[in-house]
């Protein structure tokens, strides 16, 4: 019953904010506007990011025991949105923003909190460091890619979380799965007003690097089984479909040359996600946020059923999943040279 409260108040109060967050992106001009890089044809308020976070502080005032279990990760989250809304209103560089993320994920690691596979040793120790460091920033910035169809990453990120709650419950991990619920209830409590409405709202790069962040750390922090490699496998088959997002994407782009830095990998802006790949092919954006969720579920559900498996069965389902992409990213690649084809 607890967990449900703390999910029932987030779910309330992100509800009931974003009415307030959405007037004010009116009133102070902090608005969305499309062109040729944007799937909407409509000015559209951000701030929508505002709105989570407010539904997560409420429930947490109501079980402040629990800020305990993932106190750096809201520490470094809080910063991320907030330096995420000054990008969204003002506009932050590249490089700063990469600055920042990389310092906040060494402070999480400080705090305790690192991807654990290597043996003990010095060389053991720095390689889990730089491991933990880029999946960190790596997830923050996937979820900021897939933030570009309506109900898209807040979605997404609440099948990521429903997955990862019951592997939580069922291993009796409940202060992180009370936590886990009230992210849960906040992201449903954004989504009307993102996902099927005219009147929509956006998370803005605010919210979508602080749900990434989150959902990273998150990954970090659970105990999600006794094995290495099944331990490690959950994390990228729930996250999966952000994380092959982002590598596709990137390869793309590197190939065509497009980006050849870290930073103009950051900065560059496009029609070239999974998502809009998805919509190339024929689906309406309805249907690509749908097939993306089915996606997503189903690897959620393989990462639950793998969770009590040995190491064997762990990569075996890895593998499974990255052939299923491997094939995803053949048909999109052929689909574009038909395409392109088509218009000579």
């Amino acid at each position: 019953m607890t967990t449900f409260q703390a999910f029932l108040i987030a779910f309330i109060v992100t509800y009931l904010s974003e009415f307030f967050f959405k007037r004010m992106a009116f009133s102070l001009n902090i608005i969305d506007v499309p062109n040729h890089r944007k799937m909407h044809c409509q000015p559209v308020p951000l701030l929508g990011g505002l709105g989570i976070y407010a539904g997560v502080v409420s429930a947490y005032l109501f079980f402040p025991q629990n800020v305990r279990a993932l106190l750096p990760v809201f520490l470094g989250g809080t910063i991320i949105l907030y330096m995420g809304t000054y990008d969204d209103i003002k506009g932050l560089s590249a490089r700063l923003r990469l600055i920042v993320q990389v310092l906040l994920a060494l402070m999480v690691i400080a705090m305790g909190n690192r991807i654990s596979f290597f043996p003990t040793h010095i060389l053991g120790d720095i390689a889990e460091i730089i491991i933990t460091v880029f999946w960190i920033v790596g997830v923050t910035n996937a979820f900021n890619y897939l933030d570009g169809l309506d109900g898209l990453a807040a979605g997404s990120a609440v099948l990521n979380l429903f997955c990862f709650l019951i592997i939580l419950y069922r291993t009796g991990q409940f202060a992180l799965g009370l936590s886990l619920a009230i992210f849960m209830g906040a992201c449903l409590g954004f989504l009307p007003h993102n996902f099927l409405t005219k009147k929509k709202m956006f998370l803005g790069d605010a919210g979508s690097t602080f749900l990434g962040f989150t959902l990273a750390c998150i990954a970090i922090k659970g105990n999600w089984a006794g094995d290495n490699i099944v331990k490690l496998s959950i994390p990228l088959l729930i996250l999966g479909v952000p994380i092959f997002d982002m590598i596709f994407t990137t390869i793309m782009r590197i190939k065509e040359g497009k980006v050849r830095t870290v930073v103009e990998w950051l900065k560059y802006g496009g029609k070239d996600h999974f998502h809009h790949y998805l919509v190339d092919l024929g689906l309406t954006h309805f249907g690509a946020v749908m097939f993306i969720y089915y996606l997503t579920f189903s690897l959620g559900l393989s990462a639950i059923m793998v969770s009590n498996d040995t190491a064997w069965e762990g990569m075996l389902t890895l593998l499974q999943s990255s052939i299923i992409f491997g094939v995803i990213g053949i048909l999109i690649v052929l689909g574009k040279r038909r395409h392109q084809a088509e218009e000579k």
